[in-house]
């Protein structure tokens, strides 16, 4: 069963940085990762992914130049790399799984549990 275990979240002060990580079982080499917000009151967004072939990586323009995404497969590990974190980055981030080619929710089959991100200002 592929599971997916987030970790690297907690409390910073705005233009902070930290590092998510996601440690995921065996998956197939065909899928895509994802790294999900859900910002209080809001419905889940995605915010970076990474192609499973040319492990080409895509940002959503809230994070463009301030998020980046990587892939240690060797490790089996997925990173976001997150800089100048703002208020507006404060929510519950997941990682996520499958075949995908967009940041759609619905196009992943597999999620973890989610960190929390708090960013104050």
């Amino acid at each position: 069963q592929v599971q997916l275990v987030e970790s690297g979240g907690g409390s910073v002060q705005a233009g902070g940085s930290l590092r998510l990580a996601c440690i995921f079982s065996e998956l197939e080499t065909t899928y895509s990762m994802a790294w999900f917000r859900q910002r209080p009151g809001q419905e889940r967004r995605g915010v970076a992914l990474i192609y499973s072939t040319r492990r080409i990586p895509y940002y959503d323009s809230s994070v463009q130049g301030r998020f980046t995404i990587s892939r240690d497969s060797g490790q089996n590990t997925l990173y976001l790399q997150m800089n100048n974190l703002q208020p507006a980055d404060t929510g519950m981030y997941y990682c996520a799984a499958g075949n995908a080619a967009t940041l759609s929710g619905a196009d992943y089959q597999y999620w973890g549990q989610g960190t929390q991100v708090t960013v104050s200002s």
